[in-house]
């Protein structure tokens, strides 16, 4: 069974916001969420310091304390590794929240806003609440574009590969600098590219064992 993980170079990252644009395009994510973010740092002195981008997302833990924590079982763990929410079952209680030591979740406070207030939603928005409905109230975060991948790997994609297989955010980073693909495989790019740059998952130390490593130089 494979283990779906991400690796993120950030010597690439330009923080252009594609990926953050890309995510929310993908599920018609209302104003106001999101499930990836860019986080940006300033370093050095005033004049000659420079700043450092940061795409953080789910980290989709091997032990993942939301879903320790969520009391009704909304919250799991797929056997590939992919955390989800499944929202029929959330309760809103937040307590994944409060768990998450990364904060990369949040409660979809409703109903959806207009992306344009007063002037009613626009096609995108009407398709999307089609296509994609999200549960206010209900607990949100990214899922890796689980969508996608099981769409391509019924018609025999590979993930991190194949385009029409692999998450969103990855295919769309203009410097490539995102990575995706089977953990368990040594042989898969992801696993050549973690070992060979000696990529690291942010907070190792809290214990929850990411399934997103970072290139930090």
């Amino acid at each position: 069974m494979p283990q779906w993980g991400m690796v993120i170079d950030l010597q690439k990252c330009v923080g252009c916001y594609a990926c953050v644009i890309a995510c929310k395009q993908e599920h018609f994510l209302p104003r106001g969420l999101f499930w990836g973010r860019l986080l940006v740092a300033e370093m050095g002195e005033y004049s000659t310091g420079a700043s450092i981008a940061i795409p953080v997302l789910c980290n989709h833990c091997r032990d993942a304390p939301c879903v320790d924590v969520c009391p009704t079982g909304a919250t799991t763990k797929r056997e590939d590794g992919i955390v989800v929410v499944e929202s029929s079952k959330c309760a809103g209680c937040g307590s994944c929240v409060v768990a998450c030591p990364y904060q990369h979740r949040s409660i979809l406070e409703g109903p959806a806003r207009e992306y344009f207030p007063g002037q009613g939603l626009t096609e995108y928005e009407e398709m999307g609440r089609l296509l994609y409905p999200l549960e206010p109230g209900t607990a949100q975060k990214c899922n890796f574009c689980v969508e996608r991948i099981e769409a391509g790997l019924r018609e025999g994609r590979v993930p991190g590969s194949d385009r029409d297989a692999t998450p969103a955010c990855v295919i769309t980073c203009p410097s490539k600098a995102r990575f995706f693909g089977n953990l368990n495989d040594p042989d898969d790019e992801v696993s050549v590219v973690i070992r060979e740059k000696k990529a690291l998952p942010f907070h190792g130390a809290f214990g929850t064992g990411p399934s997103v490593y970072y290139i930090l130089r």
